[in-house]
C-alpha cells in the first residue's frame, strides 16, 4: 500500500489530498477562494499567492486528519507544477519539496493538465486506453489523444480564450459576477438557445477559437447599452445562446477527435466538464456515434488535489521521481514520459 499526499495551488483552490495506490481518496480538502477574488470579477494572482501561504499548512493538516494518517504514513509527496500562476504555483511546490525533504521521500511533479486527463481514474477501475479528452477549463481547451500514462498526442487547442475564460469575460459584461461558468449554466436552463445565433468558429478544424463568440455577446451588450436598453436585456436567453455555441463547438470536436481516432471512449475534464449542457448533450450525441462518455463528478472536475496524488502515484511506481530543485513553470506544456 502507498500513500501520496497531494498538494494543488495552481491557481485560487489550496487543495490537500491523502489518495491511497492511486485510486482510494482518503481525504481531499480544497478552500476555494470565489469570495475573495469575486469583486473583481476574476483572479488577483497577488491575492490568491497570499491566501495559499495563509492556508495551506492547515489544509495539509485537515487532510491527514480526515484521512486518519499521519505524516511519517505518507509514502511520496506529489505537487502541481505547473501550468498555472506562477506565484501560486510556488507555494505549493515549496511547501511540497519542504515535506519531502524533512521526511525523505519521493517527490513527484504533476504537470496539472495530466492531473485533469487522468481525474477520472479515481472513479472507474480500468481507464479506458486509447480515449479521446477533451480538456476545457477556465485557462485551457484541448482536445487529447490518451494512448497510456504519460503518452499524449495533441489533435487541438484554442487559439485564443479557453472556454471557461469566455464564462467568465461573458459573465462579467453581463454583471453576473465570478466565476461566471456555474451562473450562466443555471441562467440558460431558463432562456432561449436560440434567441440568438452567435457564432461558432472554426468549424472545419480541431482547433478552437472564442474570441469572436465573446465579440459576438459583448457588440450585442453595447450596442442595447448605447440605445438605452440594457434593461430590456433577457440574460436567460444571452446565456442559453452563448452557452449552446460554446457547448456546440466542444461536442462537435470532441466526437469528430474520437471518430478520427477509432475510439471509441471520449473522456471530459477540467472545470467546464461540471457544465450540465455540455454532461449531457455530450453523452447523447456520442452515444448515436457508438461513443462512450466519461465524466469526473463535479469534486473532481475542479482543481482538488486528489487528482494530483491520483497521477502522482502512477508516476511513483514508474519511478518518475522530481529533484529538489524543482521549479515550477506557469506555462508547462503537457509532454510524453511514458
Amino acid at each position: 500500500m502507498s500513500l501520496v499526499l497531494g498538494i494543488e495551488s495552481s491557481c485560487d483552490e489550496t487543495s490537500a489530498a491523502v489518495v491511497e495506490d492511486g485510486r482510494k481518496v482518503l481525504s481531499n480538502i480544497v478552500s476555494s477562494q470565489i469570495d475573495i477574488h469575486n469583486k473583481y470579477g476574476g483572479v488577483v494572482p497577488e491575492l490568491a499567492c497570499r491566501r495559499h501561504i495563509e492556508i495551506i499548512n492547515p489544509i495539509v493538516a485537515e487532510a491527514l486528519d480526515k484521512a486518519n494518517v499521519k505524516l511519517t504514513d505518507i509514502n511520496a509527496i506529489a505537487v502541481t507544477n505547473g501550468p498555472g500562476l506562477i506565484g501560486a504555483l510556488l507555494v505549493g511546490a515549496s511547501f511540497g519539496k519542504a515535506l519531502a525533504y524533512s521526511l525523505n521521500i519521493p517527490l513527484i511533479a504533476v504537470n496539472h493538465l495530466e492531473a485533469h486527463i487522468f481525474a477520472i481514474g479515481l472513479e472507474i477501475s480500468e481507464l479506458p486506453f486509447p480515449f479521446v479528452c477533451l480538456l476545457v477549463s477556465g485557462g485551457h481547451t484541448s482536445l487529447y489523444l490518451v494512448k497510456d500514462y504519460g503518452k499524449y498526442e495533441e489533435l487541438g487547442r484554442t487559439h485564443d480564450d479557453a472556454a471557461g475564460e469566455a464564462y467568465d469575460k461573458v459573465a462579467k459584461m453581463l454583471n453576473l459576477g465570478y466565476p461566471g461558468g456555474p451562473v450562466i449554466d443555471k441562467l440558460a436552463l431558463k432562456g432561449s438557445p436560440n434567441a440568438f445565433n452567435f457564432p461558432r468558429a472554426l468549424k472545419d478544424s480541431l482547433d478552437f477559437s472564442f474570441s469572436g463568440l465573446k465579440t459576438a455577446v459583448m457588440e450585442y451588450v453595447k450596442g442595447m447599452k448605447v440605445a438605452g436598453l440594457v434593461e430590456k436585456i433577457n440574460l436567460s436567453d444571452v446565456s442559453a445562446s452563448f452557452q449552446q455555441a460554446v457547448v456546440d463547438v466542444l461536442i462537435s470536436k470532441a466526437v469528430s477527435s474520437a471518430k478520427k481516432n477509432a475510439s471509441k471512449h471520449i473522456v471530459i475534464a477540467g472545470g467546464v466538464a461540471a457544465n450540465s449542457q455540455l454532461r449531457s448533450d455530450l453523452k447523447e450525441k456520442a452515444a448515436k456515434e457508438g461513443v462512450e462518455v466519461h465524466i469526473p463528478s463535479h469534486i473532481y472536475c475542479t482543481d482538488n488535489a486528489a487528482m494530483i496524488a491520483g497521477i502522482g502515484y502512477q508516476k511513483l511506481i514508474r519511478n518518475k521521481i522530481a529533484e529538489l530543485d524543482l521549479n515550477p513553470q506557469a506555462d508547462l506544456y503537457l509532454s510524453n514520459w511514458g
